[in-house]
């Protein structure tokens, strides 16, 4: 899309069909291919996007500007999401809205407990469950008024993305030496699984999560749907 086309887009006033028009998201997460999802659902919606790929950088996003909303990743490579939902709502009243996000739908009590305002679960592909989503969370005053169209229209994120964050978590996963960093792996993989529709590489993921620690057999496998994930990805 051309400046002039996003340009003239965005004076467009609110309507049914761009309901999150003047809204501003910060989205905090590490995944390429969940943040290519986001940025497609909130560019549909009428919505800008920030993106921090880490909780330091969202630290610096948050004392610059104040977003309308904030969609945290529960497992990010610097730490817990939970802890930077619960930092922001002790802003009090004036903070932004906070929405929880995860490939583990498991994780929605630890969100909630932290003080998000709602929880999201991995796969994010519909634009209107994305928007009621967001809606439900805003102020009163800053829905948009009237009767709303929901568009049923389904996003479908750049598979160079994905490729990034296969190779990405192999690196990480290569060089994994304790249960932190396999959390994360973990965490990281069910959330790409999810997104891709992998059922194979959600499974072999979750082994990591067990309550007794994966076994080389475990890895190894891992390690080898990794690679052809990877090698089928290469001809993208």
């Amino acid at each position: 899309m051309t400046d002039d086309l996003s340009q003239f887009l965005a004076s467009r006033p609110v309507s049914a069909e761009r309901p999150l028009l003047g809204l501003t998201v910060l989205l905090v997460e590490d995944s390429r291919f969940a943040s290519e999802a986001v940025r497609l659902l909130c560019l549909r919606s009428g919505a800008r996007i920030r993106r921090a790929d880490c909780l330091r950088s969202a630290h610096r996003h948050l004392a610059t500007y104040r977003p309308g909303v904030v969609i945290i990743d529960m497992g990010l490579p610097d730490g817990s999401g939970a802890d930077l939902i619960r930092r922001i709502k002790q802003a009090g009243p004036g903070a932004p809205a906070v929405l929880g996000l995860s490939g583990d739908p498991g994780m929605e009590g630890e969100a909630l407990a932290a003080g998000a305002d709602a929880f999201m679960p991995k796969p994010l592909e519909s634009l209107a469950m994305f928007q009621q989503a967001v809606l439900a969370v805003l102020p009163e005053a800053d829905r948009p008024a009237g009767l709303r169209v929901v568009n049923d229209e389904m996003v479908s994120p750049d598979p160079l993305a994905l490729r990034d964050d296969l190779s990405h978590v192999a690196e990480v996963l290569a060089g994994a030496q304790d249960s932190d960093a396999l959390g994360y792996v973990a965490h990281f993989l069910t959330g790409i699984a999810r997104s891709s529709h992998d059922d194979d590489l959600e499974s072999a993921a979750k082994r990591l999560n067990g309550a007794n620690p994966p076994s080389s057999a475990d890895l190894t496998r891992l390690s080898g749907l990794l690679q052809d994930r990877l090698a089928a990805a290469s001809g993208f």
